[in-house]
């Protein structure tokens, strides 16, 4: 049988590939039955041409007059439209004249009928003939019996001659051996403008790069994922985790993307590929070209892509327009996404409707995402309803969520059950949970183990947790170690903690040298880094850093802003800066307000403070009061002030007596 090798068998590459490869990759690649998608209609003219109605009738002329070519282009027309009845005479009558694009749609046929070896055969004649759809089709036939090797020959063949979807499904096979020749096909496959292969292509180069940039035994997570927000808790305090639910979102990793993944991305989404615009939404997302990454998480969420649904969802919500966030939410959630469950919980749990909230957590949970036990978890805990919140964490803490693990045992702890504690902060902490690893130091500095808390909270502190470094400050301090001091320090003071800030600024105020006597006209001294890290505790309210700025900014001659910082302690209740403000004001003549704040002072246990007020009273004659004030003083000491009192005690009760 002697083949043609006219216009409609040229054609097979040409027209086939521009005019399918655009929408022949789900039904190959994604949807069920993809060999029957494989139809030769080179043969056929093209549908922009002219009126299809027309075309069939212009080739049953020619095909009843015997062109063979009008014959095979009828044959094409009739079986695409799925005529399968009558296409079949007319592409057996072209196959026996040698036409190959018939060949290869009879086999299409014969396929779609159930006749799978029967289409086999007419795929090898038309393959052999050199028609590289025949040969995709008859390399998915041998694959989908299980013979790589002839599936690969075939495929090959195809992919060889330029046949996108035979390149795609090459790469493919090759893929799943982990032959490393893939990524040739998969380009191939990508450069003819095959959509599925553009978008596996950006993720084998995206995976590379990331592999390269972190080193080959590292890894990470794609997605980030939804924990409660958390406050750094103080020193000695347990670090719940157990906060407000904050949803994931879809975000790449920092610089995971090499530019050509990002431009095959963006192929593959240009052409409608969903999950490649959702990919490439999240690479604009994190590069915060976020107007753009809107318009991908669109056209994604319109194809039905959930995930974009939910991220565009967060794009939303962040620019403020929260009810449209809902709406796409919703759209996600009811698509099964429980991520965006999630999302809809937290926002009707911030608005107080916990009925609601908790009916999106448990669909979150539904759909699969543990992190709806754990925000139902939250959810009891705020409410009050212990028992439930710990069913609820134990649930999400066995499916293995590290912080339900932490929450848990945190609950566990504050029922007085530190055994049982401790096995579910342990492993909290092995996966990952900074706050877990800073509880585990609590929980044996609890127990007067503190090499082992050290060990925890030296962990927590490499992982950034503020009050773990502070920690790990502390107890470099005790042992004289002042330089592993001030490092961890200043981490945890950077990391918003006055206790930090404040013994930071202790540390580096000890170097200072003395600054000696003042003199008169002598320019103001700018303020010390000391000074400034005493400010910055200060500032979050630290009492003792307020009355020590206030100190340092009276030695430099800024009785205003001494005042102030005295003034704001001694109103927090400090006597420090109660005692140090009557100074202030003594000085400056206010000796009736001077006396208000060093009663405060003196109340509050300031022995310093009694004594001014016994010599006050003294001086104005009041000697009962100066005796009152002078036992006060020496109930409070210190030894030196102790002393004094007695002695001016002493005096005023011989004027008393005299």
């Amino acid at each position: 049988m002697v083949f043609m090798g006219d216009r409609a068998t040229l054609l097979e590459t040409g027209r086939f590939v521009q005019r399918h490869a655009r929408n022949a990759a789900d039904e190959i690649i994604e949807a069920v039955g993809a060999v029957d998608a494989a139809v030769d209609t080179t043969a056929e003219t093209d549908p922009d041409a002219e009126n299809e109605t027309e075309t069939e009738a212009r080739h049953r002329r020619a095909a009843e007059r015997g062109d063979l070519a009008a014959m095979s282009a009828l044959g094409a027309l009739l079986l695409r439209r799925g005529d399968l009845d009558g296409a079949e005479p007319y592409l057996r009558g072209a196959t026996a004249e040698g036409d190959r694009a018939a060949a290869n749609n009879l086999g299409v046929l014969l396929h779609q009928r159930g006749y799978a070896e029967e289409a086999a055969g007419w795929w090898r004649v038309a393959a052999v003939a050199g028609s590289a759809p025949a040969a995709h089709a008859l390399g998915r036939h041998h694959r989908e019996r299980g013979d790589e090797p002839a599936a690969e020959y075939w495929l090959r063949q195809a992919a060889e001659q330029g046949h996108a979807l035979g390149a795609y499904a090459l790469a493919d096979l090759l893929e799943h051996r982990s032959d490393v020749g893939a990524e040739r096909w998969l380009r191939a496959a990508a450069e003819q403008g095959h959509r599925e292969a553009a978008y596996r292509l950006a993720l084998a180069l995206e995976r590379r790069a990331t592999e390269t940039a972190r080193g080959p035994h590292e890894t990470g997570a794609r997605l980030r994922v939804p924990t409660g927000a958390t406050a750094p808790a103080p020193a000695g305090a347990v670090a719940s985790g157990a906060g407000t639910a904050v949803p994931a979102r879809a975000v790449g990793e920092p610089g995971g993307a090499s530019a050509e993944a990002e431009q095959w991305f963006r192929q593959a989404a240009a052409r409608g590929h969903r999950r490649a615009a959702l990919h490439l939404g999240a690479i604009l997302e994190h590069r915060g070209e976020l107007k753009e990454a809107g318009r991908w998480y669109l056209s994604s969420a319109k194809e039905g892509e959930a995930k974009a649904a939910c991220a565009l969802g967060f794009l939303l919500r962040d620019a403020g327009d929260e009810e449209s966030a809902a709406v796409w939410w919703l759209r996600a959630a009811q698509d099964g996404d429980g991520n965006a469950a999630n999302a809809l919980g937290a926002l009707h749990a911030a608005r107080g409707e916990q009925q609601t909230a908790e009916r999106w957590y448990r669909a979150a949970m539904d759909a699969g995402d543990v992190n709806g036990a754990y925000n139902l978890g939250l959810l009891c805990a705020a409410q009050d309803r212990i028992p439930q919140a710990e069913q609820w964490y134990r649930r999400a803490a066995y499916a293995g969520h590290r912080e339900a693990a932490n929450a848990l045992a945190v609950l566990l702890l504050q029922a007085g059950d530190a055994n049982g504690a401790e096995p579910w902060f342990s492993k909290a902490a092995e996966a990952g949970s900074v706050d877990a690893a800073f509880n585990l130091g609590i929980l044996h500095a609890g127990r007067d183990d503190d090499r082992t808390a050290l060990v925890w909270y030296e962990r927590a502190a490499a992982a950034g947790h503020t009050e773990a470094a502070l920690q790990v400050g502390i107890a470099a301090l005790r042992d004289g170690d002042e330089r592993t001091a001030e490092r961890h320090l200043r981490c945890a003071a950077g990391g918003g903690s006055a206790e930090a800030a404040f013994r930071l600024a202790s540390v580096l105020d000890a170097r200072r040298p003395d600054p000696g006597p003042a003199v008169l006209g002598a320019p103001r001294e700018e303020k010390t880094e000391c000074e400034e890290w005493y400010e910055r505790a200060a500032q979050q309210g630290h009492r003792r850093a307020q009355v020590r700025v206030g100190m340092l900014a009276a030695a430099r001659g800024d009785l205003a802003e001494a005042d102030r910082w005295y003034r704001e302690a001694a109103e927090a209740g400090s006597r420090n800066g109660a005692f140090n403000l009557g100074l202030l004001l003594a000085r400056e003549g206010s000796e009736r307000e001077a006396a208000l704040w060093w009663t405060r002072a003196a109340r509050a246990g300031h022995g310093r403070a009694a004594l001014r007020l016994a010599l006050l009273a003294a001086r104005r004659g009041e000697l009962t009061e100066g005796r009152r004030w002078c036992a006060r003083a020496v109930e409070l000491g210190p030894a030196e002030v102790a002393e004094r009192a007695a002695r001016l005690s002493e005096a005023l009760h011989q004027e008393l007596t005299a």
